[in-house]
């Protein structure tokens, strides 16, 4: 009796733990909510998702499956870097812009989904902005822009 008891606490013990990590798995996909404020390009306007820690930063836009025309999330950095980002678990290709301290667009760098290809700001960033794919381009926005409303340090 014992050793059906004990087989039986196994079995029940091995489901319950790939239930559990099933369900993690899928809390791990589900994308995080991140406060949100709004931004502007000159006259185009900016609905973005504020990545200011580290765990927000590593989370950023992965398992979104799409994304609203002018929404996008801003990354902001502790002190100014040489930030790269990737694209690891991000099902849609975006745009990054790195910014300065000043939000003047750095560089534009495109970033195809789900790669793990680096892609870097050409000098030390204070944030860096993720839109949709060709988002900058469409507009006409190149190094030197400014994009306003960013939070301060």
């Amino acid at each position: 009796m014992s050793r059906y008891r004990a087989s039986f606490t196994a079995m029940a013990f091995a489901l319950l733990s790939s239930t559990v990590g099933l369900f993690n798995n899928a809390v791990a996909q589900e994308p995080q909510h991140f406060p949100v404020i709004s931004l502007n390009a000159g006259i185009h306007l900016i609905k973005a998702e504020v990545a200011s820690t580290e765990a927000q930063r590593e989370q950023g836009l992965m398992f979104r499956k799409q994304m609203a025309t002018n929404n996008g999330m801003v990354f902001v950095f502790d002190e100014p870097a040489g930030v790269c980002m990737w694209m690891k678990n991000t099902l849609i290709p975006l745009s990054v812009a790195f910014l300065d301290k000043n939000g003047a667009i750095i560089n534009i760098e495109e970033m195809k989904a789900q790669t793990l290809d680096s892609h870097c700001a050409e000098k030390a960033a204070f944030y860096a902005l993720e839109m949709n794919q060709n988002w900058f381009k469409q507009r006409n926005l190149k190094p030197g822009t400014v994009i306003d409303g960013l939070p301060r340090q």
